[in-house]
């Protein structure tokens, strides 16, 4: 994977984050401080990994990547769980999941590059 690709998802994560930090703000409040803060901790760990992974080597990097997706996975459930819950709508939904896929076809091909 070219280095100008590991840079993009680095910044694919990061405008993800850019969206859902201000939806995660409309949620009801009881949910705001559950699943949103989850959500919210959870992709801000998956865009530090990738930080991470962007500067590490060899088997570290793999161990790093692999630790990405499973926090993507996580991710798409806690979303999942919103859009089922009424907090957003299915087009937002559908966007999220978009991007997500996008994300994770990145990192599996950064894994295979390694």
């Amino acid at each position: 994977m070219e280095e100008s690709s590991k840079a993009g998802v680095v910044m694919r994560m990061y405008e993800l984050l850019k969206v859902l930090i201000p939806l995660v703000n409309n949620f009801p409040r009881d949910q705001r401080f559950i699943l949103g803060t989850r959500m919210e901790h959870l992709a801000l760990e998956t865009l530090e990994k990738l930080i991470e992974a962007y500067y590490l080597s060899g088997e570290e990097k793999k161990a790093r990547l692999k630790t990405v997706n499973l926090s993507l996975e996580k991710l798409r459930y806690l979303l999942r769980l919103g859009y089922e819950l009424g907090y957003y709508n299915s087009r937002r939904y559908g966007e999220f999941a978009e991007r997500l896929l996008e994300i994770g076809r990145m990192v599996g091909g950064w894994i295979k590059s390694v």
